[in-house]
């Protein structure tokens, strides 16, 4: 397992310690997503997750997955941070439609992305080749992380590998014709998909809107060229999978300024001389203050980044 990603997982297990209390003292008989999905154009729903951090609270329900249904089935786009959450979103998709799910998209390695795959089990699992290889190398410990994070809410869930491959291709569903976008950035492999008959774009980590993004696997330089092929996509809806759904592509120049502000700081605290405890405790511009979990993310990108900023900083010795 990468290490930034374990540090990453690890920060936030001490940062959340002082609220395991209470939400373990939830019997597991009462832990309940209650997802409801929301339509957001037609024949499209989402199932919209918190801003916050995995707790035990919200049961790692930070992001937005969602679903599309089509006359071929249903298509459903990630599956969430645990078993339960897998089982709960297809209980609530068959109040929507009898239809069957056709296929399963996952966007990266992120836990929260793909961990509820067990329940579609039953149905072809697709992700890029760089998001499976991922699963496949870190996914156990993933999971053992956020059974440590969220607890009870994780019982029964096991890694569930995707099991088909995608790659940049346009495929149709009845009468929806998904745009399948392989970037790389935020991960090693991200998937946007862009319904082309409503203009729904599902950015997957790609962007982040009102929340503060994360940085686990990042590429900064990367990441900013992933939010260029963003701004060339024509669109009419932008769905997060943290943050909240916009009709626009503000959030696009949001984690663009958030994440140019990011490395540039860091840059130049580094070739001042500062030392990473020195770059944990840097004010933040006021402009950032609006943006969800804000310090807390800030330092744990501090932690995924100084190493190789701080190394290329240092003065080449032949």
């Amino acid at each position: 397992m990468s290490r930034p990603f374990l540090r990453w997982l690890a920060l936030t297990a001490a940062i959340l310690a002082t609220g395991v209390t209470a939400g373990a003292a939830r019997a597991a008989g009462s832990l309940a997503y209650d997802l409801k999905p929301t339509p957001i154009a037609p024949d499209t729903y989402v199932f919209e997750g918190s801003t916050k951090h995995f707790t035990r609270t919200n049961g790692g329900n930070i992001l937005n997955s969602g679903f599309i249904v089509t006359a071929d089935g249903v298509i459903v786009i990630q599956t969430g941070p645990s078993r339960r959450y897998g089982e709960e979103m297809r209980a609530a998709i068959r109040k929507v439609t009898d239809k069957p799910v056709r296929k399963v998209f996952i966007s990266n390695l992120h836990p929260d992305y793909w961990l509820g795959s067990q329940a579609f089990a039953d149905v072809p699992l697709a992700a890029l080749p760089g998001t499976i290889a991922g699963i496949q190398e870190e996914g156990s410990g993933i999971a053992e992380n956020m059974y440590r994070l969220v607890g009870d809410w994780m019982r029964g869930t096991e890694v569930t590998v995707p099991t088909e491959p995608v790659y940049g291709s346009t495929v149709k569903f009845g009468e929806h014709r998904l745009r399948l976008i392989p970037l790389s950035g935020h991960t090693a492999a991200d998937l946007m998909i862009l319904d082309e008959s409503t203009g729904v774009l599902f950015a997957g980590g790609v962007v982040f809107c009102d929340r503060t993004p994360t940085t686990p696997h990042a590429s900064v330089a990367d990441w900013l060229k992933e939010l260029d092929a963003v701004d060339a996509l024509d669109i009419r809806l932008l769905v997060p999978n943290h943050g909240h759904i916009r009709p626009d592509k503000a959030c696009v120049a949001q984690t663009r300024d958030w994440l140019t502000w990011l490395d540039g700081t860091l840059r130049h605290a580094a070739d001042s001389g500062l030392d990473m405890a020195e770059a944990l405790d840097l004010p933040i511009p006021e402009r950032f203050q609006m943006l969800d979990v804000l310090r807390e993310e800030y330092r744990r990108s501090v932690a995924h980044l100084w190493p190789k900023i701080e190394q290329s900083s240092l003065p080449r010795v032949n």
